[in-house]
């Protein structure tokens, strides 16, 4: 088999390891890192995760926690953060947390750097920055894979859709993933947060512009989300879980920042823009639906993603349809509420449809969609 000219970068280092927070201040001090803003949520504070975190930080450290980070996180708390780096005379920034504060940090980064105030000015695929100041990311749940990502996804306020800022500037220079650290995730943002990473897998594996590397890491990936969530969700002390699931994340984030994500996330951003949704919620709702449209434009790769999920199956359409069948159970076990529960307006599927549409992931979806496409679905996954 003969593959096409791609490339594969990795600015991140990565750390990884249950205990492994605690090399915190070694990784900051080899980033030459001495006043950090800690980015950070109320959540992650409330959980005591913060003050673990933060306990691995030299004695005497200056530092400043901005916890203002919302989910789906706004333009508006880039603004806000990006200020307060500039007052405490900070030369570096710690993301603790899930996808919402490591996303608001890297934007924050981006107006640093640039000493702008607009986080819009950015928004692309290649967006123009100057190298922001060194970021560090502890992610606390396995979900999101933002901490091995180039981009971060951030929610216009005025006009109610998220935006990507996306450049291999915006990457952390290190990423700190220590399963231990998400131990005090509750079931249901482990669930929510754990298909979210299952999707990323698996839209990266079928996107259009998929490669050989993301699609080897996206599919142990996939092993690993599907060995693991329902253990982690089940029991959130388990450690062989949590650790399966956050190097889940991990790979999963890598295989889809080197390929793509594709139409489950197109209707996950344009619910998420429009409502304030959780994302992960939005996108573990979506993906058998997406995955059902897609079945005959990639039943080969469906079937191996079954194969991945440990199924047994006959020919390819069978373990196609074995993988839809799976993800669905897996929702299922871990108690995903369904799409009517959640308050979508049929009057909103026409302006969602078309964010949906006009998303810049659309294209990489396996199969082409059109706005009538994405309306099909909106009421397919309404009637449940």
């Amino acid at each position: 088999m003969s593959h096409s000219i791609f490339s594969f970068v990795l600015p991140t280092k990565i750390v990884y390891g249950p205990g492994c927070a605690a090399r915190l201040a070694d990784e900051l001090g080899a980033l030459g890192a001495a006043r950090p803003l800690v980015v950070t949520d109320r959540g992650v504070a409330a959980a005591g995760v913060l003050d673990k975190a933060l306990s691995a930080l030299p004695r005497g450290m200056a530092y400043r926690v901005f916890d203002a980070v919302e989910p789906n996180p706004k333009d508006v708390n880039v603004v806000e953060g990006a200020q307060a780096y500039r007052s405490f005379g900070a030369d570096s920034i710690l993301a603790i947390g899930g996808g919402s504060p490591i996303d608001c940090a890297k934007s924050i980064g981006v107006l640093a750097a640039n000493g702008a105030t607009d986080i819009k000015a950015f928004e692309g695929r290649d967006a123009r920055s100057k190298p922001p100041p060194p970021l560090v990311c502890v992610p606390t749940t396995a979900g999101t894979g933002s901490e091995v990502t180039f981009s971060s996804v951030i929610t216009d306020s005025r006009n109610k859709y998220k935006m990507t800022i996306k450049n291999a500037f915006t990457a952390a220079k290190t990423a700190v993933c220590d399963p231990d650290l998400t131990l005090s995730a509750p079931p249901h943002i482990t669930a929510s947060t754990g298909v979210d990473a299952l999707t990323h897998a698996i839209e990266a594996y079928t996107a259009s512009c998929a490669e050989p590397i993301s699609d080897a890491v996206a599919l142990h990936a996939v092993e690993l989300i599907c060995g693991n969530l329902a253990a982690a969700f089940n029991d959130g002390g388990d450690r062989v879980a949590r650790d399966g699931m956050l190097m889940g994340s991990l790979l999963a984030g890598i295989a889809f920042s080197h390929s793509d994500v594709a139409s489950v996330h197109c209707v996950a951003e344009a619910l998420g823009g429009m409502y304030d949704l959780a994302h992960g919620l939005c996108n573990a709702i979506f993906l058998p639906y997406i995955m059902e449209y897609n079945m005959e434009y990639c039943e080969r790769r469906y079937a191996r993603i079954a194969k991945a999920m440990g199924l047994d199956f006959g020919t390819e359409r069978d373990g196609a349809r074995a993988a839809v069948a799976a993800v669905r159970r897996l929702a299922a076990d871990v108690r995903l509420p369904p799409f009517a529960s959640l308050g979508v307006a049929e009057a909103d599927y026409p302006a969602l449809a078309a964010a949906s549409a006009g998303n810049g992931s659309n294209a990489s979806n396996p199969r082409p969609m059109s706005e009538r496409d994405y309306m099909d679905v909106l009421k397919a996954a309404a009637g449940g």
